[in-house]
Protein backbone atom coordinates (compact mmCIF):
# COMPACT_ATOMS: atom_id res chain seq x y z
CA UNK A 1 0.00 0.00 0.00
CA UNK A 2 1.41 3.42 -0.92
CA UNK A 3 1.12 5.92 1.95
CA UNK A 4 1.58 9.63 1.36
CA UNK A 5 4.62 10.98 3.18
CA UNK A 6 3.70 12.92 6.33
CA UNK A 7 6.28 14.85 8.32
CA UNK A 8 3.95 15.75 11.20
CA UNK A 9 5.57 14.95 14.54
CA UNK A 10 4.10 12.23 16.76
CA UNK A 11 4.02 13.67 20.25
CA UNK A 12 2.40 10.81 22.14
CA UNK A 13 1.99 7.07 22.01
CA UNK A 14 -1.80 7.49 21.94
CA UNK A 15 -1.56 9.63 18.80
CA UNK A 16 0.73 7.09 17.16
CA UNK A 17 -1.58 4.17 17.99
CA UNK A 18 -4.56 6.07 16.58
CA UNK A 19 -2.60 6.78 13.40
CA UNK A 20 -1.62 3.12 12.99
CA UNK A 21 -5.22 2.01 13.45
CA UNK A 22 -6.39 4.46 10.80
CA UNK A 23 -3.84 3.65 8.10
CA UNK A 24 -3.60 -0.10 8.68
CA UNK A 25 -7.32 -0.92 8.79
CA UNK A 26 -9.39 0.88 6.18
CA UNK A 27 -13.08 0.56 7.00
CA UNK A 28 -15.45 -0.09 4.11
CA UNK A 29 -17.52 -2.78 2.40
CA UNK A 30 -15.26 -5.78 1.65
CA UNK A 31 -15.44 -5.92 -2.13
CA UNK A 32 -11.92 -6.23 -3.56
CA UNK A 33 -9.17 -8.81 -3.80
CA UNK A 34 -5.59 -8.52 -5.03
CA UNK A 35 -2.47 -10.67 -5.12
CA UNK A 36 1.30 -10.64 -5.47
CA UNK A 37 3.11 -13.40 -7.36
CA UNK A 38 6.82 -13.93 -6.88
CA UNK A 39 9.35 -16.03 -8.78
CA UNK A 40 13.04 -16.82 -8.51
CA UNK A 41 15.00 -15.73 -11.58
CA UNK A 42 17.91 -17.36 -13.42
CA UNK A 43 20.12 -16.42 -16.34
CA UNK A 44 20.25 -18.77 -19.30
CA UNK A 45 24.04 -19.00 -19.04
CA UNK A 46 24.47 -22.68 -18.24
CA UNK A 47 25.25 -21.89 -14.58
CA UNK A 48 21.77 -20.68 -13.57
CA UNK A 49 23.32 -17.52 -12.12
CA UNK A 50 21.27 -14.62 -10.78
CA UNK A 51 20.65 -11.77 -13.19
CA UNK A 52 22.19 -8.50 -12.10
CA UNK A 53 20.00 -5.54 -11.26
CA UNK A 54 21.23 -3.76 -14.39
CA UNK A 55 20.32 -6.74 -16.58
CA UNK A 56 16.85 -6.86 -15.05
CA UNK A 57 16.47 -3.12 -15.56
CA UNK A 58 17.26 -3.44 -19.27
CA UNK A 59 14.92 -6.41 -19.68
CA UNK A 60 12.03 -4.68 -17.92
CA UNK A 61 12.51 -1.33 -19.64
CA UNK A 62 9.77 1.12 -18.74
CA UNK A 63 8.23 -1.43 -16.35
CA UNK A 64 11.36 -1.56 -14.17
CA UNK A 65 10.85 -0.44 -10.56
CA UNK A 66 12.67 2.58 -9.19
CA UNK A 67 14.80 0.33 -6.96
CA UNK A 68 16.79 -0.85 -9.98
CA UNK A 69 16.22 2.02 -12.43
CA UNK A 70 15.69 5.35 -10.71
CA UNK A 71 14.82 7.19 -13.92
CA UNK A 72 12.38 4.58 -15.26
CA UNK A 73 8.68 5.53 -15.33
CA UNK A 74 7.82 2.25 -13.52
CA UNK A 75 4.74 1.71 -15.67
CA UNK A 76 2.24 -1.02 -14.80
CA UNK A 77 2.09 -4.09 -17.02
CA UNK A 78 -0.83 -4.20 -19.50
CA UNK A 79 -3.10 -5.92 -16.96
CA UNK A 80 -2.38 -3.31 -14.28
CA UNK A 81 0.25 -5.15 -12.23
CA UNK A 82 3.37 -3.37 -11.02
CA UNK A 83 6.76 -5.08 -11.05
CA UNK A 84 9.11 -5.16 -8.09
CA UNK A 85 12.49 -6.82 -7.67
CA UNK A 86 13.47 -8.44 -4.38
CA UNK A 87 16.97 -8.51 -2.84
CA UNK A 88 18.09 -11.82 -4.39
CA UNK A 89 16.74 -11.06 -7.85
CA UNK A 90 13.30 -12.54 -7.28
CA UNK A 91 10.74 -10.78 -9.42
CA UNK A 92 7.23 -9.98 -8.26
CA UNK A 93 4.08 -8.62 -9.82
CA UNK A 94 1.54 -6.85 -7.63
CA UNK A 95 -1.93 -6.77 -9.11
CA UNK A 96 -4.46 -4.04 -9.22
CA UNK A 97 -7.46 -4.78 -6.95
CA UNK A 98 -10.39 -6.58 -8.58
CA UNK A 99 -13.96 -7.35 -7.57
CA UNK A 100 -13.65 -11.08 -8.21
CA UNK A 101 -11.05 -13.83 -8.10
CA UNK A 102 -11.87 -14.71 -11.70
CA UNK A 103 -11.01 -11.21 -12.94
CA UNK A 104 -7.89 -11.13 -10.79
CA UNK A 105 -6.60 -14.46 -12.08
CA UNK A 106 -7.28 -13.53 -15.69
CA UNK A 107 -5.32 -10.28 -15.29
CA UNK A 108 -2.43 -11.91 -13.44
CA UNK A 109 -2.18 -14.70 -16.01
CA UNK A 110 -1.85 -12.15 -18.81
CA UNK A 111 0.68 -10.04 -16.90
CA UNK A 112 2.74 -13.09 -15.90
CA UNK A 113 2.95 -14.20 -19.53
CA UNK A 114 3.91 -10.68 -20.63
CA UNK A 115 6.58 -10.49 -17.94
CA UNK A 116 8.06 -13.84 -18.98
CA UNK A 117 8.32 -12.62 -22.56
CA UNK A 118 10.14 -9.45 -21.49
CA UNK A 119 12.64 -11.46 -19.48
CA UNK A 120 13.08 -14.22 -22.04
CA UNK A 121 14.15 -11.65 -24.64
CA UNK A 122 17.19 -11.04 -22.42
CA UNK A 123 17.82 -14.73 -21.57
CA UNK A 124 16.26 -14.55 -18.11
CA UNK A 125 13.78 -17.17 -16.92
CA UNK A 126 11.41 -17.26 -13.97
CA UNK A 127 11.43 -20.32 -11.71
CA UNK A 128 8.25 -21.26 -9.85
CA UNK A 129 9.91 -22.61 -6.69
CA UNK A 130 9.17 -21.21 -3.24
CA UNK A 131 12.76 -21.79 -2.12
CA UNK A 132 16.09 -21.88 -3.95
CA UNK A 133 17.65 -25.25 -3.23
CA UNK A 134 20.76 -24.84 -5.38
CA UNK A 135 22.31 -21.38 -5.09
CA UNK A 136 23.77 -19.76 -1.98
CA UNK A 137 21.90 -16.57 -1.03
CA UNK A 138 23.34 -13.41 -2.57
CA UNK A 139 21.89 -9.92 -2.65
CA UNK A 140 21.77 -8.03 -5.93
CA UNK A 141 20.05 -4.99 -4.38
CA UNK A 142 22.36 -2.89 -2.24
CA UNK A 143 19.92 -0.31 -0.91
CA UNK A 144 20.28 0.87 2.67
CA UNK A 145 16.97 -0.83 3.60
CA UNK A 146 18.25 -4.27 2.70
CA UNK A 147 21.67 -3.63 4.21
CA UNK A 148 19.92 -2.82 7.49
CA UNK A 149 17.76 -5.94 7.21
CA UNK A 150 20.78 -8.14 6.61
CA UNK A 151 22.60 -6.63 9.59
CA UNK A 152 19.66 -7.01 11.98
CA UNK A 153 18.58 -10.46 10.84
CA UNK A 154 22.19 -11.62 10.65
CA UNK A 155 22.35 -11.46 14.44
CA UNK A 156 19.77 -14.28 14.52
CA UNK A 157 21.53 -16.58 12.06
CA UNK A 158 21.39 -17.48 8.39
CA UNK A 159 17.63 -17.25 7.96
CA UNK A 160 17.52 -13.52 7.21
CA UNK A 161 19.67 -13.66 4.09
CA UNK A 162 17.98 -16.89 2.98
CA UNK A 163 14.55 -15.31 3.34
CA UNK A 164 15.57 -12.15 1.48
CA UNK A 165 17.40 -13.84 -1.39
CA UNK A 166 16.23 -17.44 -1.73
CA UNK A 167 12.47 -17.58 -1.10
CA UNK A 168 9.31 -16.67 -3.00
CA UNK A 169 5.66 -16.41 -1.96
CA UNK A 170 2.11 -16.05 -3.20
CA UNK A 171 0.39 -13.25 -1.28
CA UNK A 172 -3.33 -12.51 -1.34
CA UNK A 173 -4.93 -9.29 -0.09
CA UNK A 174 -8.55 -8.67 0.88
CA UNK A 175 -10.41 -5.68 2.25
CA UNK A 176 -10.24 -5.25 6.03
CA UNK A 177 -13.99 -5.10 6.65
CA UNK A 178 -17.18 -3.06 6.76
CA UNK A 179 -16.90 -2.03 10.42
CA UNK A 180 -14.88 -2.85 13.52
CA UNK A 181 -16.83 -6.05 14.23
CA UNK A 182 -16.39 -7.24 10.65
CA UNK A 183 -12.68 -6.38 10.73
CA UNK A 184 -12.21 -8.38 13.93
CA UNK A 185 -13.97 -11.40 12.42
CA UNK A 186 -12.01 -11.30 9.15
CA UNK A 187 -8.70 -10.75 10.93
CA UNK A 188 -9.36 -13.66 13.30
CA UNK A 189 -10.38 -15.93 10.42
CA UNK A 190 -7.35 -15.21 8.25
CA UNK A 191 -5.04 -16.00 11.16
CA UNK A 192 -6.99 -19.03 12.38
CA UNK A 193 -7.02 -20.73 8.98
CA UNK A 194 -3.35 -19.89 8.45
CA UNK A 195 -1.63 -23.03 9.77
CA UNK A 196 -3.93 -25.42 7.87
CA UNK A 197 -3.61 -23.49 4.61
CA UNK A 198 0.15 -23.09 5.11
CA UNK A 199 0.26 -26.90 5.32
CA UNK A 200 -2.04 -27.30 2.30
CA UNK A 201 0.16 -25.14 0.07
CA UNK A 202 3.59 -25.94 1.55
CA UNK A 203 5.96 -26.79 -1.31
CA UNK A 204 9.46 -25.71 -0.27
CA UNK A 205 11.14 -28.71 1.36
CA UNK A 206 14.64 -27.72 0.20
CA UNK A 207 16.51 -24.47 0.84
CA UNK A 208 20.21 -24.01 0.17
CA UNK A 209 22.17 -23.63 3.37
CA UNK A 210 19.22 -24.21 5.70
CA UNK A 211 20.11 -25.87 9.01
CA UNK A 212 19.48 -29.59 9.20
CA UNK A 213 15.87 -30.71 9.43
CA UNK A 214 13.07 -31.87 7.18
CA UNK A 215 10.44 -29.18 6.72
CA UNK A 216 7.43 -28.97 4.41
CA UNK A 217 7.92 -25.21 4.05
CA UNK A 218 11.52 -24.11 4.44
CA UNK A 219 10.34 -20.68 3.30
CA UNK A 220 8.02 -20.33 6.29
CA UNK A 221 10.63 -21.85 8.58
CA UNK A 222 12.93 -19.01 7.61
CA UNK A 223 10.25 -16.41 8.32
CA UNK A 224 9.30 -17.89 11.69
CA UNK A 225 12.90 -18.03 12.90
CA UNK A 226 14.52 -14.90 11.52
CA UNK A 227 13.01 -12.36 13.99
CA UNK A 228 9.94 -13.51 15.97
CA UNK A 229 9.33 -10.01 17.35
CA UNK A 230 8.26 -8.83 13.89
CA UNK A 231 7.17 -12.06 12.16
CA UNK A 232 4.91 -13.79 14.70
CA UNK A 233 1.11 -13.41 14.94
CA UNK A 234 0.76 -10.01 16.64
CA UNK A 235 -2.84 -9.95 17.92
CA UNK A 236 -5.12 -12.59 19.38
CA UNK A 237 -7.54 -10.38 21.31
CA UNK A 238 -10.99 -9.21 20.25
CA UNK A 239 -9.82 -5.79 19.03
CA UNK A 240 -7.18 -6.27 16.33
CA UNK A 241 -7.09 -2.57 15.43
CA UNK A 242 -5.94 -1.47 18.88
CA UNK A 243 -3.89 -4.62 19.40
CA UNK A 244 -2.02 -4.27 16.12
CA UNK A 245 -1.19 -0.63 16.91
CA UNK A 246 0.19 -1.54 20.34
CA UNK A 247 2.21 -4.39 18.87
CA UNK A 248 3.62 -2.25 16.04
CA UNK A 249 5.00 0.34 18.46
CA UNK A 250 6.60 -2.38 20.58
CA UNK A 251 8.45 -4.07 17.70
CA UNK A 252 12.16 -3.10 17.72
CA UNK A 253 13.19 -0.60 15.08
CA UNK A 254 14.88 -2.11 12.05
CA UNK A 255 16.45 1.22 11.16
CA UNK A 256 15.61 4.89 10.86
CA UNK A 257 15.77 6.62 7.49
CA UNK A 258 18.14 9.54 7.68
CA UNK A 259 18.87 12.38 5.33
CA UNK A 260 20.03 12.13 2.63
CA UNK A 261 19.26 8.43 2.20
CA UNK A 262 21.33 7.26 5.14
CA UNK A 263 20.19 4.88 7.85
CA UNK A 264 20.74 5.05 11.56
CA UNK A 265 21.16 1.61 13.12
CA UNK A 266 18.94 1.44 16.18
CA UNK A 267 20.30 0.13 19.49
CA UNK A 268 19.33 -3.49 20.04
CA UNK A 269 15.76 -3.71 21.23
CA UNK A 270 14.94 -0.01 20.75
CA UNK A 271 11.25 0.30 19.81
CA UNK A 272 9.23 2.94 18.02
CA UNK A 273 7.34 3.53 21.26
CA UNK A 274 10.61 4.30 23.04
CA UNK A 275 11.46 6.81 20.31
CA UNK A 276 8.16 8.59 20.85
CA UNK A 277 8.73 8.63 24.61
CA UNK A 278 12.09 10.39 24.17
CA UNK A 279 14.37 7.50 25.11
CA UNK A 280 16.30 7.81 21.83
CA UNK A 281 16.75 11.59 21.74
CA UNK A 282 20.50 11.38 22.21
CA UNK A 283 21.02 8.81 19.45
CA UNK A 284 18.70 10.29 16.82
CA UNK A 285 18.40 13.93 17.79
CA UNK A 286 14.74 14.28 16.89
CA UNK A 287 11.31 12.81 17.62
CA UNK A 288 9.57 10.59 15.05
CA UNK A 289 7.18 11.77 12.38
CA UNK A 290 4.31 10.02 10.68
CA UNK A 291 6.68 9.38 7.78
CA UNK A 292 8.97 7.51 10.16
CA UNK A 293 6.04 5.45 11.40
CA UNK A 294 4.94 4.69 7.83
CA UNK A 295 8.42 3.31 7.17
CA UNK A 296 8.45 1.31 10.40
CA UNK A 297 5.15 -0.35 9.41
CA UNK A 298 6.79 -1.65 6.22
CA UNK A 299 9.39 -3.48 8.34
CA UNK A 300 6.76 -5.65 10.08
CA UNK A 301 6.19 -9.11 8.60
CA UNK A 302 3.47 -11.03 10.47
CA UNK A 303 1.66 -13.90 8.69
CA UNK A 304 -1.24 -11.49 8.10
CA UNK A 305 -0.16 -7.87 7.76
CA UNK A 306 -2.53 -4.93 8.12
CA UNK A 307 -1.74 -2.46 5.34
CA UNK A 308 -5.09 -0.73 4.93
CA UNK A 309 -6.26 -4.07 3.56
CA UNK A 310 -5.32 -7.47 5.05
CA UNK A 311 -2.32 -9.04 3.36
CA UNK A 312 -1.94 -12.83 3.70
CA UNK A 313 1.77 -13.70 3.67
CA UNK A 314 1.92 -17.38 4.67
CA UNK A 315 1.48 -19.13 1.31
CA UNK A 316 4.47 -20.58 -0.57
CA UNK A 317 4.90 -19.64 -4.24
CA UNK A 318 2.97 -22.29 -6.16
CA UNK A 319 4.08 -24.41 -9.12
CA UNK A 320 2.74 -23.58 -12.57
CA UNK A 321 -0.59 -21.77 -12.51
CA UNK A 322 -1.64 -23.18 -9.13
CA UNK A 323 -1.27 -19.73 -7.56
CA UNK A 324 -4.89 -19.38 -8.68
CA UNK A 325 -5.97 -21.87 -6.00
CA UNK A 326 -5.12 -19.79 -2.88
CA UNK A 327 -6.65 -16.75 -4.57
CA UNK A 328 -9.89 -18.69 -5.06
CA UNK A 329 -9.70 -20.01 -1.48
CA UNK A 330 -9.42 -16.63 0.20
CA UNK A 331 -12.00 -15.06 -2.09
CA UNK A 332 -14.50 -17.78 -1.19
CA UNK A 333 -13.77 -18.00 2.53
CA UNK A 334 -14.04 -14.21 2.94
CA UNK A 335 -17.16 -13.94 0.75
CA UNK A 336 -19.75 -13.48 3.53
CA UNK A 337 -19.80 -13.07 7.33
CA UNK A 338 -21.35 -16.49 7.86
CA UNK A 339 -18.62 -18.15 5.77
CA UNK A 340 -15.93 -16.25 7.69
CA UNK A 341 -17.42 -17.55 10.95
CA UNK A 342 -17.68 -21.11 9.63
CA UNK A 343 -14.07 -21.10 8.45
CA UNK A 344 -12.92 -19.80 11.85
CA UNK A 345 -14.80 -22.59 13.63
CA UNK A 346 -13.38 -25.27 11.31
CA UNK A 347 -9.83 -24.07 11.98
CA UNK A 348 -10.12 -23.55 15.75
CA UNK A 349 -8.21 -26.71 16.74
CA UNK A 350 -5.19 -25.92 14.54
CA UNK A 351 -5.24 -22.11 14.74
CA UNK A 352 -1.95 -21.82 16.65
CA UNK A 353 0.03 -24.64 15.03
CA UNK A 354 2.23 -22.48 12.78
CA UNK A 355 5.49 -24.30 13.50
CA UNK A 356 3.94 -27.73 13.03
CA UNK A 357 2.38 -26.63 9.74
CA UNK A 358 5.73 -25.40 8.42
CA UNK A 359 7.55 -28.53 9.56
CA UNK A 360 5.10 -31.35 8.88
CA UNK A 361 2.63 -29.91 6.36
CA UNK A 362 -0.05 -32.37 5.31
CA UNK A 363 1.79 -35.26 6.98
CA UNK A 364 0.09 -34.06 10.17
CA UNK A 365 -3.37 -35.67 10.24
CA UNK A 366 -5.10 -32.87 12.14
CA UNK A 367 -3.73 -30.14 9.88
CA UNK A 368 -4.63 -32.19 6.81
CA UNK A 369 -8.20 -32.72 8.05
CA UNK A 370 -8.63 -29.00 8.71
CA UNK A 371 -7.18 -28.09 5.31
CA UNK A 372 -9.55 -30.48 3.52
CA UNK A 373 -12.55 -29.06 5.38
CA UNK A 374 -11.55 -25.48 4.52
CA UNK A 375 -11.00 -26.33 0.85
CA UNK A 376 -14.35 -28.15 0.71
CA UNK A 377 -16.06 -25.11 2.23
CA UNK A 378 -14.35 -22.82 -0.27
CA UNK A 379 -15.39 -25.09 -3.16
CA UNK A 380 -18.99 -24.88 -1.98
CA UNK A 381 -18.94 -21.08 -1.86
CA UNK A 382 -16.91 -20.17 -4.93
CA UNK A 383 -18.97 -18.67 -7.75
CA UNK A 384 -16.29 -18.97 -10.43
CA UNK A 385 -16.80 -22.25 -12.36
CA UNK A 386 -13.11 -22.86 -13.04
CA UNK A 387 -12.34 -21.91 -9.45
CA UNK A 388 -14.74 -24.57 -8.20
CA UNK A 389 -12.86 -27.18 -10.21
CA UNK A 390 -9.50 -25.91 -8.94
CA UNK A 391 -10.66 -26.06 -5.33
CA UNK A 392 -12.24 -29.49 -5.65
CA UNK A 393 -9.01 -30.84 -7.13
CA UNK A 394 -6.96 -29.18 -4.38
CA UNK A 395 -9.17 -30.70 -1.67
CA UNK A 396 -8.71 -34.13 -3.20
CA UNK A 397 -4.93 -33.68 -3.32
CA UNK A 398 -4.99 -32.78 0.37
CA UNK A 399 -6.99 -35.91 1.19
CA UNK A 400 -4.44 -38.13 -0.49
CA UNK A 401 -1.37 -36.04 0.30
CA UNK A 402 -0.13 -36.30 -3.27
CA UNK A 403 1.61 -33.45 -5.15
CA UNK A 404 -0.09 -31.87 -8.17
CA UNK A 405 0.60 -33.38 -11.57
CA UNK A 406 2.10 -31.36 -14.42
CA UNK A 407 -1.35 -31.20 -16.01
CA UNK A 408 -2.87 -29.77 -12.83
CA UNK A 409 -0.10 -27.18 -12.59
CA UNK A 410 -1.15 -25.76 -15.95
Amino acid sequence: MAIALDTKLLNSRAAAEAYVGGVCFKVGPPELIGAELEWLTVCDDGDCSRPSSSTLAVALGSYAPKTIASSAPARPLPGGSFVTVEPGGQIEISSAPFSSAEQLCRSLSADAAYLRSLLAAHSIATVDHAADAHRPPRRILLSSRYCAMEDVFGAVGSFGTQMMCNTAATQVSVDAGADEKDIAARWSALNAIGPALLAAFACSPNLHGAPAGSWASQRMRAWLQLDPSRTSVPVTDADPIAGYARWALDVPLLCVVGRPGTNWAAPAGATFGAWIDGSLDEEIGRRPTRQDLDYHLTTLFPPVRAAGHLEVRYIDAQPGDLWQVPIAVFDALMSAPEVVAQATDIAAATAHRWWDAAEFGLADAELRSTAVALLDLAAERVVWPEGKSLLSDAAQRCRTGRPPTKEEQG
